[in-house]
């Protein structure tokens, strides 16, 4: 019996000279060029903060105008309970019909959208430019064009908050239909089943998790953007919060401020519990709501762990087979569900009061208006100026993403279940994750610009502290979905939670690390953008005086400067992906 070694089972002898062995792996010229591009941006988003010139030690020596601010403040204060309690139904109403708006009109688009369900290239491009674009649009400039077209009250609000939101929602879709096994679909299909067919049993009850989990991830985020929708007349907490921040009535703003976040915490236990019951699905964080969820819940600790392994059914032989589904125990806790939340939405239609008769006579106002918002120019500014401003924004952005990241992905690592080294760190990561969501970064920038002063200061620590909310609860999802086998094979050899980390978990998020990273990006450029609105430095300042100014034509020229811009971003992160896939 004769041994063979690898090499030589693989036809090349042991002694064989170098030119005649197996090529070793070539990098590919793109993949080389991408991560040139990645040096490069991490080289201009350090210059960006260098021109920032953040400093620890001037801000420890304005100090004292936050002591003064914090002694104006004194105690805080609250309007009368039955009027914040209608303002908090109204705002809540508000934004969950906004959502809700948007999640509808997101569904033809992500089909459109995703690469194994558009009816053509062309439909694709189309899909992805309208997601790019409402993205790109701030839901403070729809704002300011439906105020124009509608009455005063929700409906503009409302409007605004879904055709922004289609954007991010649209593109989460379209991204959950692209990795969905298509062997369920490809059956029904084979069997003679229609389109709609298809995506009622073939594709829907794949992407309902991943959907549903958008959308409460949409609306929390909606409902700490609609502070800021007050700012230009949306009626709510946002709106009063602002009229008491202008008036310099502090105490009641913080207040209003305090009420807000309260709500965002509350979104959080509402999340967990959706996902815990109506998704079948049981909660592994440590969170606030994971944590009321499993202590109140009717799963008991430890049931899952020893319960049994499912075997999957069969197949559906034929359509009508696989569109009918028994009523069993998840059948009926879906219905529930979906009544309950059906009744929440007629609920929040009514505390909003829509003035439906807006939606029939505001076709007669779209000349007058469209005319206000074109030709775009840049009116008594000159280009230079606006193109500057436009830098600024950018280099906030860029300047916030690079101070985020460092501490997301530390206290993301720690909020994994399969990283962090005890529940006690992994639970309370996620409480601090949870916390800074809660904040609206609006908030943060009115406190911060009291300490630093107008600029861009304030405006990129407000968007690097709000941002490890979002990216730390990424990666820490992100960490948690590897596949768990190369980090047992490590341990099993002895390998430290460390080497397990650095070996395993983090090569296999590196790419959702990009992603997210290129994510937060976008989101800065366009919150950069508001946070302009209330001091923060760049192009916003410059948005909210032509919106003031009805000077409508700077607007668009406006908005063109952050579609460009956020087009840039959105190409560099689709390749990315595809480099580094």
């Amino acid at each position: 019996m004769s041994l063979t070694t690898p090499v030589a089972a693989a036809g090349v002898e042991p002694d064989a000279p170098a030119h005649e062995r197996a090529p070793k792996r070539r990098i590919s010229p793109e993949k080389v060029a991408a991560a040139l591009t990645l040096v490069a941006l991490f080289i201009a988003s350090g210059v960006a903060l260098a021109g920032i010139d953040l400093s620890l030690p001037k801000m420890l020596e304005s100090w004292g105008n936050a002591e003064r601010f914090f002694a104006r403040i004194g105690g805080l204060t609250f309007p009368p309970l039955g009027e914040l309690l209608a303002l908090t139904g109204l705002t809540v109403g508000l934004v969950l019909c906004g959502t809700l708006l948007a999640a509808a009109l997101s569904v033809p688009v992500a089909i459109i959208s995703a690469a194994n369900t558009t009816p053509g290239r062309g439909w694709r491009v189309f899909g992805r430019f309208l997601g790019v674009f409402t993205r790109a649009v701030p839901d403070v400039v729809l704002a300011m064009v439906f105020v124009l077209m509608f009455s005063l009250g929700s409906l503009p609000g409302i409007l605004a908050i879904g055709i922004h939101s289609i954007g991010m929602i649209s593109k989460m879709f379209a991204d959950a239909i692209e990795q969905i096994d298509e062997g369920p679909r490809l059956a029904i299909r084979a069997a003679g089943g229609s389109r709609w067919q298809e995506f009622v049993s073939g594709i829907l009850p794949q992407v309902l998790p991943s959907w549903v989990a958008t959308i409460l991830h949409r609306n929390d985020i909606n409902l700490r953007g609609s502070v800021i929708l007050g700012y230009v007349g949306i009626v709510g907490l946002g709106r009063e919060m602002s009229f008491a921040f202008k008036s310099m009535n502090y105490s009641l703003g913080m207040g209003y401020a305090l009420v807000i976040f309260a709500l965002c915490i509350l979104m959080e236990i509402v999340s967990s519990a959706v996902r815990a019951s109506m998704l079948g699905q049981r909660p592994t964080g440590r969170g606030i709501g994971d944590r009321l969820v499993r202590r109140f819940g009717p799963t008991r600790p430890g049931r899952a762990a020893h319960a049994l392994p499912v075997v999957a059914p069969a197949g559906p032989r034929t359509v009508a087979e696989a569109m009918r589904r028994p009523w069993d125990a998840a059948r009926r806790r879906n219905t529930a569900w979906l009544t309950l939340g059906v009744l929440v939405v007629l609920a929040s239609v009514l505390v909003t009061d829509i003035q439906w008769r807006d939606l029939i006579t505001f076709w007669a106002k779209i000349p007058a208006v469209a005319v206000q918002f074109w030709p775009p120019g840049f009116g008594n500014y000159e280009a230079s100026t606006m193109v500057g401003a436009m830098g600024e924004t950018i280099a906030i952005a860029l300047a916030a993403t690079v101070l985020t990241l460092g501490a997301s992905v530390v206290i993301g690592s720690f909020a994994a279940r399969n990283v962090a080294p005890n529940g006690a760190i992994r639970g309370f990561s996620r409480f601090l994750l949870v916390v800074i969501r809660g904040i609206p970064e609006v908030i943060l920038a009115i406190v911060l610009i009291v300490v630093t002063g107008l600029g861009a200061q304030a405006g990129t620590l407000a968007l690097a502290v709000g941002g490890i909310g979002l990216l730390g609860k990424l990666i820490a999802d992100s960490f948690e979905e590897v596949n768990p086998g190369p980090e047992r094979a490590l341990a099993a050899t002895g390998a430290t939670r460390t080497q397990v980390y650095a070996s395993a978990t983090v090569p296999q998020g590196t790419r959702a690390l990009i992603g997210h990273t290129f994510y937060l990006l976008d989101t800065n450029i366009r919150a950069a953008t508001i946070l302009g609105i209330v001091g923060g430095g760049g192009i916003g300042y410059y948005l909210l005086n032509a919106g003031q100014g009805s000077n409508y034509g700077v607007v668009t020229a406006i908005v063109a400067m952050i579609l460009v811009t956020v087009l840039a971003v959105e190409g560099l992160a689709m390749w990315m992906r595809r480099v580094f896939r």
